[in-house]
This record gives C-alpha cells, structure tokens and sequence, in this order.
C-alpha cells in the first residue's frame, strides 16, 4: 500500500486566471472539468498524468495574506539564457519579483499573479529531466522527520536526507522532486499550496487514511463538509488531501 502525488493543489480568488498563468508559465494545458482550474502537460486532460504532478487551482474566498506560503515550485532552466527568458517572459505574464530573505543567489524568486512565491533555478544537472517542474518545495523544522513521515507515505524514492534538506523522487526516476528544506519560521496561517495524494487502483482510500494516521497525520477540518476526499495533517502541521480514485 502506498500513495503518490498527483497534484499541487493551489487556492486562489480567480482560478481562471491563475490557471492560465501556470498554463502559459510551464507549456501546459488549463482545463476546467469543474469548478476547479485542472494545469497538466499538452495534449489533452490526463488525469492521473503518469509522469508529471499537475497543478488544480481551486477557488476560494480569501485572498493570500502576507506570510510567505510554505510549499512552492522551482522550475527548471537548461541554461543561463533559458532562465533570464523565462524570467522576463514570466514577468510579462504577471508574475513579480519577490523578497523572501533570499540575498544574493543564482536563482530568481518570482510570484504569480495572487501573490503565491515560486522560484525560476539556475541550470542544474540534477534537474534536467524532471521538466518545467523541478521539485516542489516544503518549508519544515525536521527534514529528517519529514523524510520518515512521507517516506512511509508515498512510494516515492528518498534520494537524501541531511539536519537540512530531504529529497525523494519517484521510483521511476521521471517527473519532479519533492523537498523538505530546513526554515526557521513556523507555520502560523492555513495553507495556501499544498499536496494531493492519490492511492493505487485496487487500494482502499479508507485503509490508506487509516495507515497515514497511524503514522502520525491528523484529521483536518477546513470546512470541506460532505467530500470524497479526506483532508489531513503531516506531523508538522502541512496539509494534504487524499483524494477517492474515480
């Protein structure tokens, strides 16, 4: 038994727009099956994407506040005139620059139209086949912690884990790279981008949930009432959703 990543679910006032801009960011599909804002690879809505963690942009009433979100996206460049085309073409889109306490570094921390932080790296060798999705980024207290919890959780290769830093991919070596990066600020608001996991077809979601729980994940209330997924709690407070395979 065992879950995978299908989706990075994002929260925004106008999905349509925020859809779109994710859409033109990384060359990829917006589709709107429901209420919802579905972004995927070209080529028409698949759903689960074997390889890649799509992005569903769901519409709430609130707006981003001004704490920095705690998971994000690194996009991947293939080189140094890749990345500086990206940047401004992602400007031209609506994104802009971001102070994060970053300082002086290679890569260029940008925010997409609602405010939600995600970075455009420098040219790396580790991420030159993960596509336009690097890694998705958790802030977090513990990597090693983290690594243990969602190690378990998911059936997802762990690459590294150092005090600093966690890393696990998938077994099959495609698609992006899911990071627990070591921060000293805390979780203080909901959050804004978070994780959807999907089990297996012939697993049983009320058995996984059960299996996450006993790994120490918390049942969470955000006002979901009567839904066929199951909203949850790592140890550290970060929040996924279980969804029901159709």
């Amino acid at each position: 038994m065992a879950l995978r990543p299908v989706m990075v679910n994002i929260k925004a006032l106008d999905h349509s727009a925020v859809g779109r801009f994710w859409a033109e960011a990384l060359g990829w599909g917006a589709y709107s099956p429901g209420v919802t804002t579905y972004v995927g690879p070209p080529g028409g809505l698949v759903w689960p994407d074997p390889i890649a963690v799509g992005i569903d942009v769901v519409p709430v009433p609130e707006p981003k506040t001004t704490a920095k979100n705690r998971v994000h996206l690194d996009l991947a460049t293939t080189s140094a005139a890749h990345q500086a085309e990206l940047v401004a073409r992602l400007k031209a889109l609506g994104a802009t620059p971001a102070d994060v306490g970053q300082g002086d570094v290679p890569w260029t921390v940008l925010a997409d139209p609602e405010g939600n932080e995600f970075c455009v790296l420098e040219p790396r060798e580790s991420y030159r086949d993960t596509g336009p999705i690097a890694a998705v980024v958790v802030d977090c207290a513990d990597p090693r912690a983290m690594a243990r919890f969602w190690g378990e959780a998911m059936d997802w290769t762990l690459h590294e884990v150092t005090d600093d830093q966690a890393v696990l991919r998938s077994g099959k070596a495609v698609g992006p790279y899911l990071e627990f990066l070591r921060t000293p600020d805390v979780k203080t608001v909901p959050d804004r981008v978070h994780l959807d996991l999907l089990p297996y077809p012939g697993d049983d979601k009320a058995a996984e949930v059960a299996r996450l729980r006993a790994l120490g994940a918390t049942d969470l209330d955000v006002g979901q009432g009567d839904v066929p997924w199951s909203c949850l709690a790592d140890p550290e407070g970060h929040e996924f959703c279980v969804l029901a395979l159709s």
